[in-house]
């Protein structure tokens, strides 16, 4: 993996002396699945660019709820972190490796030089920055204002291994900014209607289209 920027859209694109600068500053990086990435707390070392793998992004309240802010998958960055760099703040979040990752890191110094002399660069951050953005507002509307039922189904439907989803109600609640007496209460709901069956650390979908058929209700 010499010349890695060809994994990342307009990555490539970057005027040669640039690239080379980049390729020359930059590190390789590996982590196992459940690697704990970085935390609160923790300054922004380097932009986390993932080549493979995918990366988990959380946040947890003063209350101890945890949210899933969002995933960063191969030819992503985690735009939080370059958020924290940019305004040379410590991280709020948490990131753990879903899977094995391998990764590209800039540090500070080659990210701030490249901020000040690469509009290309700039446009590849601030365009993954808008982009989470909007992510981001989606998840504040779906926790504030849409039915619990509705986004749990939806949910299980996205997390499914063909009928099964591997996780537990607390890693669900964190999936959906809920609390876990929340998602067992609507769980059983589900399973009383036939739509489910449970088991440890794991929801087996029965009824998958009545399901689809609940995500696709008016709110009301």
């Amino acid at each position: 993996m010499d010349d890695w920027t060809a994994y990342f859209k307009e990555m490539d694109q970057l005027p040669a002396p640039m690239r080379k600068s980049l390729l020359r500053n930059s590190r390789k990086l590996q982590f196992p699945v459940g690697s704990r990435l970085f935390g609160p707390g923790q300054p922004a070392e380097y932009l986390l660019l993932l080549v493979s793998g995918k990366l988990r992004v959380t946040q947890v309240s003063d209350t101890g709820r945890e949210v899933v802010l969002y995933r960063v998958g191969a030819g992503e960055s985690c735009v939080l972190t370059s958020a924290c760099m940019l305004a040379y703040d410590d991280l709020a979040t948490e990131g753990v490796a879903e899977t094995d990752i391998e990764a590209i890191g800039i540090p500070r110094s080659t990210f701030d030089e490249m901020m000040a002399l690469s509009p290309d660069f700039r446009g590849f951050v601030m365009r993954a920055w808008s982009r989470r953005v909007t992510d981001l507002l989606s998840l504040i509307d779906d926790i504030a204002f849409q039915r619990i039922d509705l986004r749990l189904a939806t949910r299980l439907l996205a997390l499914a291994e063909g009928d099964t989803v591997h996780a537990t109600h607390q890693q669900l609640a964190a999936e959906l900014g809920s609390a876990r007496e929340v998602i067992s209460r609507t769980l059983s709901e589900f399973q009383r209607r036939g739509w489910i069956e449970q088991a440890r650390g794991e929801v087996r979908l029965i009824d998958r289209h009545a399901l689809e058929k609940l995500t696709r209700e008016p709110e009301l």
